[in-house]
């Protein structure tokens, strides 16, 4: 879950209050961090698991005046080779602080996004199966409106507590956040998800744990596994519908059709079985990925006149 756009810091600046200068962790490179598993060092990483720390740390580093940006699942964030020359706090929980009430699933912002369609079928809950296979965390889906086959977090979401680079914590409703296609407001507020309950609906246990396998079993057929094969899932926006009645015109199709998947710069290439995927083949700098992304992009745009829109978040802001 990358946050918005930061203040950059240098080495200087990092002077962290206690406890967490204590824990905080110097150099350690974001490739470890992110699902393509590229990035240079972080000059200082904390890792943080429990909302209410995470509430502590916040108000901790307001108070001295150290900006921070903060990384969940790393799944959708391409970082820099040099790194980032400040403070990365990383959001990760358990899945064990996922929890179910009633019709209502509770969820830590730093929960695995995928655990809540696990979550939800074992008790016999739809709505979130189309979460099945999606990296990242709950509050990474939230920030980017994650979704798939139609279906969006935004939809089933009831009302979640958020927290402000003060560490100060509110609970809204959804309609707070502006939910729009792979949009959020929590990309202007710079705001984050401590936890967030979904309304899901009563259903059947078996036919549930059935649409998860069946999603599990798409996804492997048409998308790689980012543990074997790294990469950042899409990397370009599909396309907004021509009319009201149509759907969202895949990115992946118009970048097939202009020859994308025989592109490859360095160490980054176009996965063979989806034209909006980037690889990592062990070797691919941010740079590789980014000069292969514009191939894929001026493609696109010399056939077809349509400027693609990246949806992978890039550290720093302005490494182009």
């Amino acid at each position: 879950m990358p946050a918005p756009i930061q203040t950059a810091s240098t080495k200087a600046d990092l002077r962290l209050p206690e406890p967490w200068a204590t824990r905080a962790r110097k150099d350690v490179p974001l490739s470890r961090h992110t699902t393509f598993r590229i990035g240079g060092p972080a000059a200082q990483l904390i890792e943080i698991a429990a909302p209410a720390e995470l509430g502590r740390l916040a108000a901790d580093l307001a108070a001295a005046n150290v900006p921070w940006r903060l990384l969940g699942g790393g799944s959708n964030v391409l970082v820099a080779d040099e790194g980032y020359d400040g403070l990365v706090v990383v959001f990760q929980s358990p899945a064990s602080s996922i929890r179910v009430e009633g019709e209502r699933i509770i969820a830590s912002g730093g929960a695995p996004f995928h655990d809540l369609a696990v979550v939800g079928a074992a008790a016999a809950l739809t709505g979130m199966e189309f979460a099945a296979g999606i990296p990242g965390t709950v509050g990474g889906a939230i920030f980017g409106n994650a979704g798939a086959f139609g279906e969006q977090v935004g939809d089933v979401l009831e009302s979640l507590e958020l927290l402000d680079r003060q560490g100060h914590a509110r609970t809204v409703g959804p309609e707070a956040l502006g939910f729009a296609y792979r949009h959020s407001a929590l990309k202007e507020t710079g705001e984050i998800v401590l936890s967030a309950t979904l309304r899901l609906k009563r259903g059947s246990r078996e036919a549930a744990e059935q649409r998860l396998a069946e999603i599990l079993a798409l996804r492997a057929a048409k998308h790689p596994d980012w543990r074997r094969e790294p990469c950042a899932g899409s990397f370009f926006r599909n396309l907004a519908p021509t009319s009201a009645a149509s759907k969202r015109q895949a990115a992946g199709a118009f970048l097939d059709q202009a020859g994308a998947k025989t592109m490859r710069v360095g160490g980054a290439y176009v996965y063979a079985k989806h034209a909006n995927i980037i690889l990592n083949d062990g070797a691919a700098t941010a740079r590789d990925v980014l000069a292969l992304a514009e191939r894929m992009r001026a493609a696109v745009r010399e056939r077809f006149g349509i400027d693609l829109q990246r949806e992978v978040i890039v550290w720093p802001d302005d490494l182009t």
